[in-house]
């Protein structure tokens, strides 16, 4: 699994060598793209949920950050006095497991058939939906459809699938009420480049960034706060089960860390032998860093005498028209909503 990851990450980079590789690849990609698209323009009815829907989803596969950004706008919502629910797939297992730790008031549900997710959602007390990684979710209406561009995808291979990370083309963003371009260690130029072509080619579909840092740590089981700067010169082990795993070694790195970084696919479920060896890692003196997305799937199995792993927290903060997003969800919430005093 980690040299599968490892030739993933490297097939979609930039190098010369992989954009060599990724010829044999490209028919298929075709042929990919060509599927996609006749999916997206079927005419068909669009199913309503019996709630308000803000659907945020992304063109390419996973790592943008759109979870964070879902769970930040069930907060928003619930701040303003309208309980939310996160709407999800479920895929993989972990991330009703991360929504809820992030989005603590949100009700999460994770269900394919969002239509029946959200009546059990309405039930317990919902007002709104949030529909986590929805974008291609064409078969069901929303009241916004937010997508997400990550500054660091933006760089990397043209291609679809299998020759690249696109599930669509760009003119997929078409079908966008707003565009949130993110960025993990990518630069805030690099960003504001994206937002700008996007506000080039569609200037009337606002273009938002956001830049998800990691804000501090906290103890996988104690919950303990820890600032960034413990990290400065330590050797530090980074296991990241995560669409992209660079990225998130990349932030540590700009913590001051000299960091490992252990790079599994996306939704790993992680074996003994992988918990065993992180744990070695804690024993050596070295700090164990993981996502979030790892901590729900590493919490109850780490061995009670090695020390915790740390858990690194992102956080989004808004670099530019954070309140036209803001705007854009309280169209959704009505005017009823208000914020909590």
């Amino acid at each position: 699994m980690r040299r599968l990851a490892r030739a993933v990450q490297w097939l979609w980079g930039d190098s010369g060598g992989a954009r060599v590789a990724r010829i044999p690849l490209i028919p298929l990609a075709g042929l990919y793209w060509v599927v996609m698209k006749v999916r997206a323009t079927r005419r068909r009815d669009a199913a309503r949920l019996p709630l308000p829907a803000i659907a945020v989803g992304n063109l390419s596969v996973g790592g943008t950050g759109k979870t964070p950004l879902a769970a930040w706008i069930a907060e928003y919502c619930a701040a303003r006095g309208r309980p939310a629910a996160i709407l999800l797939r479920g895929y993989g297992g972990d991330e009703p497991l991360v929504h809820r730790r992030l989005a603590p008031r949100a009700v999460v549900v994770a269900n394919p058939d969002r239509v029946a997710a959200a009546g059990v959602a309405r039930a317990q007390g919902a007002q709104i939906c949030v529909l986590d990684d929805a974008y291609q979710l064409t078969g069901v209406a929303r009241d916004l459809n937010i997508a997400v561009v990550s500054a660091e995808s933006a760089a990397g291979s043209p291609w679809p699938l299998p020759a690249g990370p696109w599930r669509e083309r760009w003119d997929a963003l078409d079908r966008a009420d707003l565009i949130v371009v993110t960025r993990k260690h990518a630069s805030a130029g690099a960003a504001a480049a994206v937002a700008d072509g996007l506000a080039r080619s569609r200037p009337r579909v606002p273009a938002c960034i956001a830049a998800l840092e990691l804000s501090h740590l906290e103890g996988m089981r104690s919950a303990a706060h820890h600032e960034l700067d413990i990290l400065a010169g330590r050797g530090v082990v980074a296991a990241a089960g995560i669409a992209d795993p660079l990225s998130f070694g990349a932030q540590l790195r700009a913590a001051g860390a000299i960091v490992q970084l252990v790079a599994y696919q996306d939704h790993h479920p992680y074996a003994p032998a992988d918990v065993e060896r992180l744990a070695r890692a804690a024993r050596g003196g070295d700090y164990v860093v993981v996502t979030e997305k790892d901590a729900v799937k590493l919490r109850a199995r780490w061995p009670g005498a090695v020390p915790e792993p740390l858990v690194a927290v992102l956080a989004v903060r808004w670099e530019r028209n954070g309140r036209v997003l803001e705007q854009a969800v309280d169209s959704v919430l009505g005017p009823a909503a208000a914020p909590e005093t």
